[in-house]
């Protein structure tokens, strides 16, 4: 029998070139909303194709096509802001901090604006588009450090809310009445695994993201710990202070590494097995504070924004 080695080195060539295709087919890519030092919208290439020219903590891209952000307090906002902005940064909506700073933004079905502030009252507030305040909730915090009290708070679909409270160290669920009905310590250790996102996911799971930890963590109703990520199911040292997170439709979990990870890294998905499928890095620019990924391999997401 005579082998054809022009043949064998061809049909070869076909099928590393068939794995390479398939490969990059199978490829993951995401557009997203970032907030934080930067307030950008990133296309699935890694190019910057929007931008907010201020600082901002927390966001949403509305289903409208308009920006709802919570802005960073400084010169133009003292006391911090939510706005929402249309595409060419026409703006349409504002409400001003009365105390330290704003640390969230929600927009509600009922057309409503839910947002914390942080200061001597730590609150959570609805305001509704004329700007005038509809609910006033008290928040049970240390304030000796305004900055420390809270951040990505959410309202929930049974009308509750559901807040991490940095230096106490616990998520707590409110009832409009300020009523406190659920609660979760975050690990002592490691230590100051300081509360940054908690999620309440669609099987009554909450998902938290615990800062300095370095730890992100789900938990059941009883507040048991069900599922766990750190550095040490990483390939590398990927989690470096987990503040914002994205639970998406298929389960994985987007968790930004706000004081950037290993080789840069910003952001990561990873699959319930703590598989990375997907990352995102970036010579220069600052870390992202919290993050709405917006579509997959360029199809947009489906269902709430569990953010």
């Amino acid at each position: 029998m005579q082998i054809n080695f022009r043949t064998i080195a061809c049909w070869a060539a076909i099928s590393l070139a068939g794995l390479a295709a398939s490969h990059a087919q199978t490829a993951v890519t995401h557009s997203f909303l970032a907030t934080g030092g930067e307030t950008r919208i990133v296309d699935g290439d890694g190019k910057t194709i929007w931008k907010y020219p201020g600082s901002t903590r927390d966001g949403f891209v509305l289903p409208n096509g308009n920006l709802l952000l919570a802005v960073s307090k400084g010169k133009d906002y003292p006391g911090g802001a939510v706005v929402e902005v249309k595409r060419d940064l026409t703006k349409v909506f504002e409400f001003n901090g009365t105390q330290s700073e704003v640390n969230t933004a929600q927009a509600l079905p009922n057309g409503n604006i839910m947002l914390t502030e942080a200061g001597a009252k730590p609150r959570i507030l609805e305001v509704n588009r004329e700007g005038k305040i509809v609910v006033e909730v008290p928040l049970q915090c240390q304030n000796t450090n305004h900055h420390m009290e809270s951040r990505m708070a959410r309202k929930l679909p049974n009308g509750n809310y559901l807040v991490p409270q940095l230096f106490d160290k616990v998520v707590r669920e409110y009832t409009p009445k300020g009523e406190i009905v659920w609660e979760f310590k975050t690990p002592a250790e490691p230590k100051d695994s300081w509360p940054f996102t908690a999620i309440r996911l669609a099987n009554g799971n909450t998902l938290v993201n615990c800062t300095h930890g370095n730890l992100v963590v789900e938990v059941d109703a009883a507040g048991k710990i069900v599922w766990q990520l750190s550095n040490a199911d990483l390939p590398d040292k990927l989690l470096n202070d987990p503040c914002g997170a994205q639970r998406l439709p298929n389960g994985n979990t987007v968790i930004c590494s706000y004081a950037i990870g290993a080789k840069r890294t910003k952001l990561l998905e990873v699959t319930p097995d703590k598989k990375v499928v997907w990352s995102f890095s970036e010579e220069k620019g600052p870390g992202i504070h919290e993050v709405q990924i917006l579509d997959t391999n360029g199809k947009p997401l489906d269902g709430a924004v569990m953010k």
